[in-house]
Formats: C-alpha cells, sequence, structure tokens
C-alpha cells in the first residue's frame, strides 16, 4: 500500500478517534454516567476503529518510510495515542474528568502532531 493511503487511514483515524472523544466528554460534562449513556456504543465503537486506524496506518507509513526501523521520535507520539486511547476508562470512571479531557485531548492531539511533522 502507498504512504498516502496509509496517511489518508490515519487522519480518518484521528477524526473518529476524536469524535469518540468529544463525545465521552460531552456526556461526562453533563453529568451522565456509562449506565446513562444511550450512544456508549457507538460512542465506543467509533473511538475504537479510530485507534485501530491510528495505529494501524501508522506503523503503515513507518515501514513503508523507514524499511520497519522505528525512529526515536515514534516513542513520545505513540505514548500521546496510548493516553488518548485509554481515556474513555478515566471518564467511566470519574464522569467529571469529561472537563479535564476536553482540554487535555487536544493538547495530546498537538503534541503527536508536532512529532509526527517535526521529525528531521
Amino acid at each position: 500500500m502507498s504512504y498516502e493511503l496509509f496517511l489518508v487511514l490515519h487522519i480518518f483515524g484521528i477524526v473518529l478517534l476524536f469524535m469518540g472523544l468529544g463525545g465521552l466528554a460531552f456526556h461526562g460534562i453533563a453529568g451522565g454516567t456509562r449506565e446513562t449513556n444511550p450512544a456508549r456504543g457507538l460512542v465506543a465503537a467509533t473511538h475504537g476503529v479510530g485507534t485501530l486506524l491510528i495505529v494501524a496506518a501508522g506503523f503503515g507509513m513507518l515501514g513503508v518510510k523507514y524499511g520497519g526501523a522505528m525512529p526515536g521520535w515514534v516513542h513520545p507520539k505513540l505514548l500521546a495515542w496510548i493516553c488518548l486511547a485509554a481515556a474513555p476508562a478515566l471518564v467511566a470512571r470519574k464522569p467529571g474528568a469529561g472537563r479535564v479531557l476536553w482540554f487535555v485531548a487536544p493538547l495530546l492531539g498537538l503534541l503527536a502532531a508536532y512529532f509526527g511533522l517535526n521529525h528531521k
């Protein structure tokens, strides 16, 4: 597969992940709990598919560009994505964390973008 296709899938995964996180954050901010979320399955599926696409396409791009070697900048980027992937568990346990997620998630996304774009 081409680098461009992996890039499109990676960006689509990012869109899906942040859609899911936004839905969870709004529900938590509104005082909702895991049990009272009527769209819980849809939000979880959106977030999960997004996470899968981000990781799979990201490693696909690495394989095409670097031949399987993992450069050092990948580690902090991967850590940011792991934090974003684990965020729904935090909101499920503490719905009030949705407000924190609303501000922290974009910063983690910005950090991941920085490492992905500035890796000379």
